[in-house]
């Protein structure tokens, strides 16, 4: 999905800003690499969360990623930015974002790196404005940490695999399996989400892809899909 060359077949949304902008030129392709960088944000990061959505509304597929993190995070994000970032998927469409919405309606496979330290596991699933079912349970949190947990700490490349299929859903990191979850739906109580139920059926079939812009600089050199 990423050429190596340029951001043909992605559109940015910036906290702030239109869809399409691309703030303090936030998402740039440099030496074959998509870098997210903050380097023009001033002093304060200012909460302006963002992402880097694919063009293409997607059901089943397989996603593969290489990512790493760089770098010291944004002069005033907020203190969980460190490392942080995500591959959301199931995004509700990126055009009907609010100008000051810093998430969209999605499931995300949440990316952290660790500190040289301390455990700090990649490949939890957060859901906002979406019900998943967790070893045959209702998620009640808003992350879910996964069964399987690695830590990477440094520059190091990294690779997570995403593989949606007709409602079940499992992560990989490197090529092992960390989590699974299957039938999301809408929460009917969510002010976005409830939007996108259609004739009371909540559950949640597609969506689009894209990459968090969270705070921490981070790259990206691979990004397949396998239908």
């Amino acid at each position: 999905l990423f050429n190596g060359a340029d951001l043909d077949g992605w559109k940015m949304k910036i906290v702030g800003h239109p869809f399409g902008e691309n703030f303090g030129n936030t998402f740039r392709v440099e030496n074959g690499i998509l870098s997210i960088r903050y380097d023009e944000y001033g002093d304060n990061f200012d909460n302006r969360f963002g992402a880097l959505y694919f063009n293409e509304k997607l059901s089943n597929y397989r996603l593969k990623v290489e990512y790493r993190f760089v770098g010291d995070t944004a002069p005033g994000a907020p203190e969980w930015g460190f490392r942080d970032s995500g591959v959301q998927f199931h995004c509700q469409p990126p055009a009907s974002l609010e100008i000051d919405q810093p998430f969209p309606v999605s499931l995300e496979f949440n990316l952290h790196g660790g500190n040289g330290t301390d455990e700090r596991p990649v490949g939890e699933i957060c859901a906002n404005g979406i019900f998943v079912e967790i070893n045959g349970e209702k998620n009640s949190t808003y992350c879910t940490p996964p069964n399987i947990r690695r830590t990477f700490h440094g520059d190091q490349w990294v690779t997570l695999e995403i593989d949606v299929k007709n409602g079940h859903i499992t992560h990989y990191v490197n090529g092992e399996a960390i989590l699974s979850y299957a039938n999301p739906v809408y929460d009917p109580n969510h002010d976005i989400a409830k939007t996108l139920i259609v004739n009371g059926d909540a559950t949640v079939k597609d969506g689009y892809i894209s990459l968090q812009s969270n705070s921490h600089p981070i790259d990206f050199r691979k990004i397949e899909l396998l239908r």
